[in-house]
């Protein structure tokens, strides 16, 4: 959805202040996973999905240790993964982020602490602020055995603890293959910062990463445009 993508002008600007009058995005401080460590393997990934992927992709770029971030669609097939076909909500698809990181130098909990606390709020179900639809679900797809355990193992310490005001409703998939979105969907965050979807919605997640992760907060972005991948 994107309330029509791209509005401008002071317009725009006006009607966005008068649907959300203030950020629709509240940061949530939440305990990093038990037993939590980095550990000395090779790079890493994680396909993780929690609403437009603009501003998930933008959080992520901005993670120390994070070498790599790219938008694209997991859960459907290869024909389906377009992004006006996973507008209609009915491919299996979901928008999503894939996370390549070096796990000596960040977590894959950590990663994940990211995820459910800046990124997105995990407790919505198939949506995220102003999008609706499964498009927009919160998912992590996983690559093996060893993530899921670690992503279920998580989920349920944060629902025992009741880190949310609601249950987490956030699934996780296996077997999934990503497929890139489209150039013009890459790096969108940094490069429309002035565009009224992004100042509502997604430059406040990477305020509030650079606030509550201040140690792994990284200014310069690992942005597709110099990482190719």
């Amino acid at each position: 959805m994107k309330t029509s993508l791209i509005l401008t002008g002071l317009a725009a600007l006006a009607a966005l202040a008068f649907i959300w009058p203030s950020s629709a995005e509240t940061a949530h401080a939440i305990p990093a996973p038990t037993g939590d460590e980095a550990t000395a393997a090779g790079a890493q990934t994680i396909v993780l999905a929690g609403g437009c992927f603009w501003g998930v992709q933008g959080v992520f770029q901005h993670v120390a240790g994070v070498t790599s971030a790219v938008s694209g669609y997991a859960g459907g097939e290869r024909s389906t993964a377009h992004y006006e076909t996973v507008g209609s909500g009915r491919t299996g698809h979901a928008e999503s982020v894939k996370v390549t990181y070096d796990p000596s130098k960040i977590s894959l909990g950590k990663l994940l602490q990211i995820y459910f606390s800046v990124a997105h709020d995990p407790t919505e179900l198939n949506r995220q602020g102003p999008d609706v639809g499964t498009q927009y679900r919160s998912t992590i797809f996983v690559m093996d055995d060893g993530q899921a355990k670690v992503a279920q193992a998580y989920i349920a310490q944060l629902d025992a603890a009741k880190s949310f005001h609601a249950k987490i409703v956030t699934t996780i998939e296996r077997g999934r293959t990503f497929y890139p979105a489209e150039g013009y969907h890459q790096d969108y965050l940094t490069l429309h910062p002035s565009q009224p979807y992004i100042v509502f919605n997604d430059l406040p997640k990477v305020e509030n990463l650079k606030r509550l992760f201040p140690a792994i907060y990284r200014a310069e972005p690992a942005l597709v445009s110099k990482t190719g991948s």
